[in-house]
C-alpha cells in the first residue's frame, strides 16, 4: 500500500525553503544528516528551491519506521529518496548528494529517470572494498574491524573515526561536529547503515545512469581514495571529474566556499 505524501514527508522530516523556479535536492551521507549542508545552501537559498530530508534513521526522521529488513542494502535508502521525490512531484531535478548517497540516487535515477535532469556527487563510491583490478580502499577485514568496533563501544568509535574521516586536522571543530552527528544515531541502525554501505557494489549499474554527473572528488580523502573518481569517470556515461583541493571526507563541511564554487559552475553550464 502506497504511503500518503503527508506521511512520507513527515516521516524523512523533508524541509523546503528558497526561492527559485529551479530546484536542488541534497541527500545527506552516512552517519549524518541534513544539518550538514547548513555551510553550503545559504550561498543557493536566493537563487533555488532547495529540498532537505533525513533517511529513515538519521536525524530527525521518525524512527519507528525503520526496519532492519528494508535498509539491509541501499535500495532500501533509494525507496526512501524515490518516495520523497514522488511526493512532492519532483521532475528533472538538480540531485546533489554526499558519499553514499550518490549511488543512492544512482539506484533511483536509473529506475525513474524523470526525477533529475543532473547529478552531483561529492565523495561518491560505487565500491568501498578492494577487489581484484579495483582499488575502493578498504580491505574486508577493516570494514569488520570497524563494524566490531560499533557493536563493542559505539561511543569510542565515533571518537575515533570522526577525525580521521574528516582529516583537517588544523579544524578540529569539523571533527567534533561529526563525532555528534554520529553520536544521534542509534547505534544499531547505524552500524546496519554502516554495513549497507561498506558492503555494497553498484560497479554494474554505473553504465545504466545515462545522466550527466559532476564527480566532486577530494584531493585526500582516506573513506574514497583518488582511484574511486577517475574509476567513477571512466564508467559513467556523462562524467565530469573534478579533483577538489580540499582534504577529507566532508568538503562541503570542512571546505565549503570551494564546494559553493564547484556547484555554482556546474549549475551554470546547460544540463
Amino acid at each position: 500500500m502506497a504511503v500518503p505524501a503527508p506521511e512520507i514527508l513527515k516521516r524523512n522530516a523533508v524541509t523546503v525553503f528558497g526561492k527559485g523556479s529551479k530546484t536542488l535536492l541534497l541527500a545527506h551521507g552516512f552517519g549524518c544528516d541534513q544539518n550538514m549542508w547548513q555551510f553550503i545552501t545559504p550561498a543557493f537559498e536566493n537563487d533555488y528551491r532547495l529540498i532537505t530530508f533525513d533517511y529513515v534513521g538519521s536525524g530527525r526522521a521518525d524512527r519507528s519506521a525503520y526496519s532492519s529488513q528494508r535498509y539491509q542494502s541501499l535500495a532500501g535508502y533509494a525507496q526512501d529518496l524515490a518516495e520523497v521525490c514522488e511526493a512532492l512531484e519532483l521532475r528533472d531535478v538538480t540531485y546533489i548528494s554526499h558519499s553514499v548517497s550518490g549511488m543512492v540516487g544512482a539506484l533511483v535515477a536509473t529506475q525513474f529517470p524523470h526525477y533529475f535532469d543532473r547529478m552531483l556527487m561529492i565523495a561518491p563510491s560505487p565500491r568501498y572494498m578492494n577487489d581484484s583490478g579495483y582499488v575502493g580502499g578498504f580491505e574486508r577485514a577493516d570494514i569488520e574491524g570497524l563494524l566490531d568496533m560499533m557493536d563493542q563501544n559505539y561511543q569510542g568509535w565515533a571518537n575515533y573515526l570522526a577525525p580521521i574521516v574528516m582529516q583537517n586536522a588544523d579544524s578540529p571543530e569539523h571533527a567534533r561536529r561529526l563525532e555528534e552527528s554520529f553520536k544521534n544515531n542509534d547505534p544499531v541502525v547505524a552500524r546496519e547503515f554502516a554495513a549497507a554501505t561498506f558492503f555494497s557494489d553498484n560497479r554494474a549499474l554505473l553504465p545504466q545512469l545515462n545522466k550527466p554527473v559532476l564527480i566532486m572528488q577530494c584531493t585526500d580523502d582516506v573513506t574514497v581514495p583518488m582511484e574511486v573518481g577517475r574509476y567513477l569517470h571512466q564508467h559513467l556515461p556523462q562524467a565530469t571529474l573534478e579533483v577538489m583541493k580540499a582534504t577529507g571526507h566532508y568538503p562541503h563541511v570542512s571546505h565549503p566556499q570551494e564546494t559553493i564554487e564547484l556547484i555554482r559552475r556546474y549549475l551554470a553550464q546547460p544540463a
